[in-house]
């Protein structure tokens, strides 16, 4: 974190956010998922990958930390909660612990609370545009409920994991699924992150206005300090393109005037 500050600085960034994962989620594994070490670290007996809980103690003490070693620097705490509408009771014990200045909601599996799957491994079972929709269709679930958090994470996640070698993604032929959700989350009042790890399709921020949306974050996903604000500058023109404009506040979320 303290790297990512320095990075920050450097880039004459006003203001990061560290929206630290809680994966409340167990994934089930299955024969020939190809798993990362630090998810392996993780499997458990009954074939599921139960990432730790989020240490929320200690993120605030680092995230104090960063603050006081870097006071020019806008340092907000955040939490990014991985499908937080089928684990009212932990989300609620994870936020009573800290104060968080930004919390979003992220879907990373489909297939269910009761047989959740990566979406990086459902790739690999069936059809990519199926994939995607059964994970909009969980999006729209989330965003419909009463969930408590305030910013959509990364709406087009599965395109990180399309297949190189099969058909393009194309977010036209999506058209309809993407709308119902940015049509569901502008009325729940919440706003959409302009994720830029990989570059958020200017038609969803397009469609997102024409849904009444009216707020936009930006994201790097940037697990590693190099990564941050990577494609900001085109991500921002986007979202001007689109009419959102910055506040007075370099903290704010964009917002159409």
């Amino acid at each position: 974190m303290a790297a990512t500050c320095v990075r920050a600085a450097r880039l004459r960034l006003p203001s990061v956010a560290f929206t630290e994962h809680a994966d409340l989620t167990p994934w089930v594994v299955r024969p020939g998922d190809a798993l990362p070490d630090v998810l392996n670290r993780w499997l458990r007996a009954d074939g599921k990958v139960a990432p730790p809980a989020l240490d929320v103690e200690g993120y605030l003490a680092c995230v104090q930390r960063c603050r006081e070693r870097f006071p020019g620097l806008r340092v907000l705490s955040g939490v990014e909660l991985s499908e937080p509408h089928w684990h009212p009771e932990g989300t609620a014990a994870l936020l009573a612990g800290g104060r968080f200045d930004r919390v979003l909601g992220s879907v990373h599996s489909v297939g269910g609370p009761g047989t959740p799957r990566l979406v990086d491994h459902a790739m690999g079972d069936g059809a990519a545009g199926d994939v995607l929709r059964d994970y909009l269709a969980e999006a729209r679930r989330m965003v419909a409920s009463d969930a408590p958090f305030e910013v959509l994470a990364h709406i087009d996640y599965p395109v990180r994991h399309w297949p190189s070698g099969g058909r393009p993604f194309r977010p036209a032929e999506f058209e309809d699924e993407f709308r119902e959700v940015l049509t569901v989350l502008a009325g729940s009042d919440r706003a959409l992150e302009i994720n830029t790890r990989v570059p958020l399709a200017p038609e969803l921020v397009r469609w997102w206005g024409d849904a009444g949306g009216d707020a936009v974050s930006f994201g790097s996903d940037a697990h590693r300090p190099r990564d941050l604000a990577n494609r900001f500058a085109d991500a921002a023109q986007v979202a001007l393109d689109s009419g959102f404009r910055p506040g007075r506040d370099p903290g704010e979320l964009w917002s159409r005037p």
